[in-house]
């Protein structure tokens, strides 16, 4: 079984991320069920994989990420700006819903309706936490030693 936290582990943690207000913008507490992250799959960010190097089981940890660390910074050209008429078949939205939007390219992103005017629909493409510095507190509850294994069976 895997020690400590590797570049190639996968990792079942339960974790809490708060927003600099104190606020609690999500956590696996809450509902009992943890989370695996599996380092370097490129769905973490480096500084956040970067926390977890070294963690063995049963370790907590706490850490702030700025937002260029963690979930980004904002981007203003991800707001879109559309016409009403382009949601005669959905309806008009309210303010803070999250809808899905299909790109050019096919594929699908959510966005949040940021402001209804007589005229336009403006919609902000950016992670929901852009922008945001967030405190992590992660607990590890176990270190997954078939994918070291599996990642080890095909490099050898």
């Amino acid at each position: 079984m895997a020690e400590q936290v590797k570049n190639d582990s996968a990792v079942l943690v339960h974790f809490t991320l708060k927003l600099e207000d104190g606020s609690t913008a999500e956590s696996t507490r809450a509902n009992g069920k943890p989370a695996l992250f599996c380092l370097g799959d490129g769905s973490l960010s480096d500084a956040l994989e970067n926390q977890l190097l070294g963690l063995k089981v049963g370790d907590k940890k706490a850490f702030t990420l700025s937002p260029e660390s963690a979930f980004g910074t904002k981007m203003p050209d991800l707001v879109q700006y559309f016409s009403r008429r382009d949601f005669m078949e959905t309806g008009v939205p309210d303010v803070g819903t999250i809808m899905m939007f299909t790109a050019r390219d096919g594929s699908e992103m959510p966005g949040v309706v940021r402001d209804v005017t007589e005229d336009s629909i403006t919609v902000d493409f950016n992670h929901p936490l852009a922008g945001q510095h967030i405190d992590f507190d992660i607990d590890v509850l176990e270190i997954d030693p078939q994918r070291e294994a599996t990642d080890a069976n095909i490099a050898g």
